[in-house]
């Protein structure tokens, strides 16, 4: 049997300051964005290349899920973005204005650097070894 993570779902405060971020930012795709009703919308993202697994930005609905929103993993790194050139996502990243939380290091797995999305989940900026 075969199966795969298809979305992980991401509390957002806002829809539309969440699509503007992932796209212009991170250099997402918008892959859905369908009403749902009053206030609630489909909203779906995924990096260039990704086949499989993908963000749904899911506004915060109530007092408790609005707390959660930017610290969805208790402070630890959340997500792992994944690259095929580290120098280059990097470079882009941070003239678009992302925020890293440290300098690009060595590590036995591949080079990493901590960023945080607009809300202040860290993620991993990753280039696996090999």
């Amino acid at each position: 049997m075969s199966m795969h993570l298809g979305a992980i779902a991401l509390l957002v405060r806002d829809y539309d300051e969440a699509i503007a971020w992932f796209t212009s930012c991170l250099g997402f795709h918008l892959l859905e964005n369908s009403p749902q009703g009053p206030g609630k919308r489909w909203v779906v993202v995924a990096p260039p290349g990704s086949h499989e697994t993908r963000l749904l930005l899911a506004k915060a609905a109530d007092p408790r899920q609005l707390q959660a929103v930017g610290n969805q993993s208790g402070g630890r790194v959340f997500l792992f973005l994944e690259t095929a050139d580290f120098r280059a996502s990097y470079a882009v990243m941070r003239a678009r204005g992302v925020r890293f939380c440290e300098e690009p290091r060595e590590e036995a797995y591949g080079t990493v650097a901590v960023f945080e999305d607009l809300y202040g989940n860290r993620w991993d900026l990753l280039q696996r070894k090999g």
